[in-house]
């Protein structure tokens, strides 16, 4: 009779001396027997179940959970989570941030009710959901990343610490949740779900497509999309919003400067027939820089950049859009962590950066929602899932020019509130590439009326 355990990251299945097909498993001479990955876990019993053999499965110790929290959803998160049960509880939701994709996770803890772990990118998302699930739930949940190793029935982890302790938590979890699952395709971490035995799995996404294509890894660790909605099939259930787009006129001086190490930069693509088309493009670029002429144009398409981004009509702008909703709830996007600083000591804001450390991190946020202070300065940490629902006025002061980044960041201004009218300003330098930046990123997102201050 086959005997199914679960091995550091992999299913062994012993005394079997029949075919498995390769696709499933393989076999291993070094220890006798057939191995395969934690994700094959469900079609592993499928293949004995269907082939009419008894097998002893050792795999996982599943244990029910008494959910009794009342979570009440929104028609399109109800149809969300009715089709997620349809493709056999397998599959990725794809909503707008603000849409309440922590919602339906819950929802999906409580239909399985059974171990469930929960990943996240960020410490700050860590500390979201563990709240969310004590809220509805009632039960205190264990955290695997920060520092801590508190497995518990309802467990949220970071990516990170989830691939570091795979071996030793893969067979624990019946569930799992992954926020942001986009993070999921990417080489590395894409073996956390492979090596975890969940026959259950949940993936929540604002934007499900990336632009090295690997989606379609997550459609054989996760399972594919199965549910997607964008802003304007949901526009009901969210704050009325406006983006303004303000194009930012250079100084003498700096329109110089960028001119000349824009030509530097141009000059480079032009000799070597390179067209920048997309971040593949830009990667060869990078590639070829390792020459001295290389060298030379990247620190030139950098010094451009900075100008572009930091221009100190900008600052101006910035000023002049607190005069103008002074007392509102709002947030100041940079791309670098150095501008997010400028701009803190220049409006004696404070930041939140990833060189800012967990007390600080939660003290903020936590002045924040109190009233206590009404703009926060920050770089890129605060674009994935962190909530800020009272925030009301975003500026963009620079950014890439990914449509996820641009969504993630008019999300954190649209959680609905009565009365309220969001509104997203966006710095963009004229004459200069950043223009088309803001273009590649604005794709996608329901256009309203541009308007400056």
């Amino acid at each position: 009779m086959p005997d199914i355990v679960y091995s550091g990251g992999s299913i062994l299945i012993k005394g079997y001396d029949g075919n498995i097909p390769e696709d499933l498993a393989v076999f291993d001479h070094r220890i006798a027997c057939y191995r395969s990955l934690g994700v094959n876990y469900p079609r592993i019993l499928s293949f004995f179940r269907d082939a009419g053999i008894d097998a002893v499965d050792r795999v996982m110790d599943r244990k029910h959970l008494n959910l009794n929290g009342r979570i009440s959803l929104r028609p399109y998160q109800l149809q969300a989570l009715e089709e997620w049960k349809k493709y056999g509880m397998r599959g990725t939701v794809v909503l707008p941030t603000a849409a309440g994709k922590t919602h339906i996770g819950m929802a999906a803890i409580q239909a399985v009710s059974e171990r469930a772990l929960i990943l996240v990118p960020t410490i700050d998302l860590l500390s979201q959901w563990k709240k969310r699930i004590q809220e509805t739930f009632g039960v205190e949940p264990g955290q695997i990343g920060g520092g801590e190793h508190d497995e518990r029935d309802i467990t949220v982890s970071t990516y990170d610490s989830a691939y570091l302790m795979a071996e030793k938590y893969g067979n624990r979890f019946s569930l799992i949740i992954a926020d942001e699952v986009h993070h999921l395709a990417s080489e590395k971490l894409r073996m956390i779900p492979l090596m975890y035995t969940a026959p259950f799995r949940m993936g929540l996404t604002a934007t499900y497509e990336r632009t090295d294509g690997l989606q379609k890894v997550l459609e054989q660790i996760m399972g594919g999309k199965i549910f997607e909605l964008g802003y304007e099939e949901i526009d009901e259930y969210l704050a009325d919003y406006t983006i303004a787009r303000i194009p930012i006129e250079l100084s003498d001086e700096e329109y110089a400067d960028y001119q000349r190490y824009h030509e530097i930069f141009v000059s480079y693509l032009r000799r070597h027939r390179m067209v920048m088309r997309g971040p593949w493009d830009f990667e060869k670029f990078i590639r070829s820089s390792w020459t001295p002429e290389g060298r030379e144009a990247l620190i030139a398409w950098r010094k451009s950049r900075e100008i572009a981004f930091n221009s100190r009509g900008k600052m101006e702008m910035i000023r002049t859009i607190l005069s103008k909703h002074r007392g509102e709830k709002t947030l100041i996007f940079a791309e670098d962590t150095e501008t997010a600083y400028t701009i803190s000591k220049e409006f004696l804001i404070p930041a939140i950066t990833y060189l800012t450390d967990k007390e600080e991190r939660e003290k903020i946020p936590a002045m924040f929602r109190e009233g206590r202070i009404t703009a926060i300065a920050t770089s890129r940490v605060l674009d994935e899932g962190v909530d800020f629902p009272d925030a009301s006025v975003a500026i963009v002061v620079s950014g890439s020019g990914s449509m996820r980044q641009f969504r993630q960041r008019l999300g954190r201004i649209l959680r609905p509130s009565a009365g309220k009218k969001a509104v997203m300003y966006e710095l963009v330098t004229a004459e200069t590439s950043e223009f088309g930046v803001s273009r590649r990123r604005r794709k996608g997102v329901p256009g309203r009326t541009d308007g400056g201050t």
